[in-house]
């Protein structure tokens, strides 16, 4: 199955916004967080998207109607998907890799570039790069939650987070010059591995427990 989701161009948009029914997303489509793996447990959290983007950069809000949420990591490139955590996975047009930016309900941010996501027999990935923390410092993240949540939040909570992500973050490794009318490629995901009810969604489905599917990715059409 190969998904496909529409990021329109929006000049509206110069900064981060919480509000998911802001008229500034304007003609924004939601992506939805639909196919969860067996293993996981009984939670689902209904989690939706929107995604745009403009001269300044790409622009997501995320809104999960969530429960049993825990954030504990606060360090830069942290196991943030141990907490209660959304992911897109991002390959730009032509790029050989991608990235992997994953955000706990506080805000942290874990991000590298992936162009082998296999591991070796060290189980370590076979070619993976890291970004220096002053560059992910462009990306700005917001979230309706504290930095730390914790302990656990048993009730019902819907919790957003707002991610802007600059065009000069790609320049380190793939700088993007025209993108619109381009196809790139990716997913998106909710997870909690480490939460009392361990959950692995996706938008587009993966064929294992494995988030790092670069096969089951699907497709962000930039409209111009």
């Amino acid at each position: 199955m190969n998904g496909e989701y529409p990021i329109y161009y929006n000049k509206s948009i110069l900064h981060n916004t919480l509000n998911w029914n802001d008229p500034v997303w304007g003609e924004a489509e939601v992506a939805e967080i639909l196919y969860f793996h067996p293993r996981g447990s009984s939670h689902h959290p209904r989690t939706g998207i929107k995604i745009a983007y403009n001269q300044i950069g790409i622009f997501i809000l995320f809104r999960v109607m969530d429960r049993y949420v825990r954030s504990v990591h606060t360090e830069y490139n942290a196991k943030v998907h141990e907490d209660s955590c959304v992911e897109w996975f991002f390959q730009p047009p032509g790029a050989e890799g991608y990235y992997n930016f994953e955000m706990n309900a506080g805000g942290t941010l874990h991000v590298n570039y992936i162009i082998d996501p296999e591991r070796d027999e060290h189980g370590k990935r076979k070619n993976i790069r890291s970004i220096p923390e002053q560059i992910a410092q462009k990306i700005i993240i917001e979230s309706t939650l504290p930095p730390v949540v914790d302990p656990e939040i048993r009730t019902g909570t819907e919790w957003r987070l707002a991610v802007h992500i600059p065009w000069s973050f790609f320049d380190h490794y793939t700088p993007i010059a025209k993108i619109g009318g381009a196809v790139a490629r990716g997913n998106l995901y909710k997870c909690g591995d480490k939460t009392s009810h361990p959950h692995w969604g996706a938008w587009n489905p993966v064929d294992e427990l494995n988030f790092h599917r670069p096969g089951c990715f699907g497709s962000f059409v930039f409209i111009e």
